[in-house]
Formats: C-alpha cells, sequence, structure tokens
C-alpha cells in the first residue's frame, strides 16, 4: 500500500473497528500523524496557543484507535490489547513488537461466519 492510499484509507475507515490494517497502512498513516503534528506544533508556537493542536488531536483520536484495533487484528489480536500500553514500559514495548509483527494469514471465526451468511 503507498503512502496516498494508507492515508486515505486511515480517513475512510474514520471509525471501522473490524477488519484489518496492513503494516504499511498502518506506519504510513502513523508517519503521516507525525508530520503533520509537527506543522501543527509550529503553528501552534508562531500563534502562541494550543488550539490548532488540540483541534487535531481531537480530530484524529477516534481513526488512530480504530486504525490500531485493525492493525492488531491483522495479526489476530483483540483491539483491547491497546490498554497495555497504560503498563510502561514492558506493555508499550510488547505493542511495539505486535505492530511490526508480520500479518498473520490465517483466518479468524467471524471471518468464516461471514463466508456463510
Amino acid at each position: 500500500m503507498s503512502f496516498t492510499e494508507a492515508i486515505s484509507s486511515f480517513f475512510q475507515n474514520y471509525a471501522n473497528f473490524s477488519g484489518r490494517a496492513s503494516r504499511s497502512e498502518f506506519w504510513y498513516s502513523y508517519l503521516f500523524i507525525f508530520i503533520v503534528g509537527i506543522v501543527v506544533v509550529i503553528v501552534d508556537a508562531v500563534l502562541n496557543n494550543e488550539i490548532v493542536s488540540s483541534i487535531w488531536n481531537l480530530a484524529i483520536l477516534l481513526p488512530t484507535l480504530a486504525m490500531t484495533t485493525r492493525r492488531l487484528h491483522d495479526i489476530n489480536r483483540s483491539g483491547w490489547h491497546q490498554l497495555l500500553a497504560g503498563l510502561f514500559p514492558i506493555g508499550t514495548i510488547a505493542l511495539i513488537v505486535w505492530y511490526c509483527k508480520k500479518s498473520d494469514d490465517t483466518v479468524t471465526m467471524s471471518e468464516i461466519e461471514r463466508v456463510f451468511e
């Protein structure tokens, strides 16, 4: 998946917590969030307030959670595993390792059930 396709998918699946997200979609989206975040911080420094970064952070909160959930689904983990980030540093390290893990091609039970519906 290319950079532009990943960003397009990021915003098209704004609140879609089901399905899967590939490694490229996940990391390209985070690269986009990081680059825009730097620009937003610079704009905030020029304007001498934090309103732009606050709006940006609120705007990307839900799609970031959704994309991370889909990435964890891609390696057959529950989206609830995101909560491990609160167990710093062990949980954070585990999540980073999982985010980097190659996609798991095994089919989940819910995907099998959808075939027979």
